[in-house]
């Protein structure tokens, strides 16, 4: 990473939304806000609801994001309504790139439909 890619990153964690920047970082913060009061709780009923694996709002983004960087990987999201297959070649082909120059690795974190909609 050069000096300016490096500033330019610090400007968007600067620039970015206030829920972007209050989002946990680490597991421990996770669990936190897990248990904080307050925390909206899904029940068991409405996480198995329509065969999707927890319902919008509980944290799934979040908790690849602190994967990514637990694992120091580069963290990529796509809408799986929005993107179409060249978005993924693209994304799939830089993360190659990615991984054979830099050793990084890339997750790939795929929205689905109520969170895109949402």
């Amino acid at each position: 990473m050069d000096l300016f890619t490096h500033s330019m990153q610090q400007r968007m964690k600067n620039e970015a939304p206030l829920a972007a920047r209050m989002r946990p970082r680490t597991l421990d913060e996770a669990a936190k806000e897990q248990r904080s009061p307050g925390r909206r709780r899904s029940s068991g009923r409405a996480s198995s609801c329509a065969g999707r694996s927890r319902p919008t709002g509980t944290g799934k983004m979040t908790l690849a994001m602190v994967i990514a960087n637990l694992t120091k990987s580069h963290f990529e999201t796509l809408s799986a309504v929005l993107a179409g297959k060249a978005e993924l070649r693209e994304v799939l082909e830089v993360a190659t790139e990615r991984r054979k120059l830099y050793g990084e690795r890339t997750i790939l974190f795929v929205k689905d439909v109520l969170q895109t909609l949402n």
